[in-house]
């Protein structure tokens, strides 16, 4: 019975030091700064290669031809407004 007891004991204990690091791993991931870091991450990948560092030209284009057409848009809405 003691050795089982002890063995319970250790069970436990392991679980404990497995809750604690998932705890930890939590707390890091939900944390402001490693959430913007993450997120920044996401955006350089969408506009530069990680792997060559190369710039993405097509994703680059099809943003700024966003914001133009977006400006335009604008622009031609303030002036009929107008």
């Amino acid at each position: 019975m003691t050795q089982d007891q002890s063995q319970l004991e250790r069970e436990v204990e392991e679980a404990r030091v497995r809750l604690a690091a998932t705890i930890d791993q939590l707390a890091y991931r939900a944390h402001p700064k490693t959430i913007v870091n993450r997120e920044v991450d996401q955006v350089k990948a969408y506009f530069v290669d990680p792997a060559t560092g190369a710039p993405r030209t097509d994703n680059i284009l099809r943003v700024a031809g966003g914001v133009v057409g977006v400006l335009v848009t604008l622009a031609v809405i303030r002036k009929i407004v107008r």
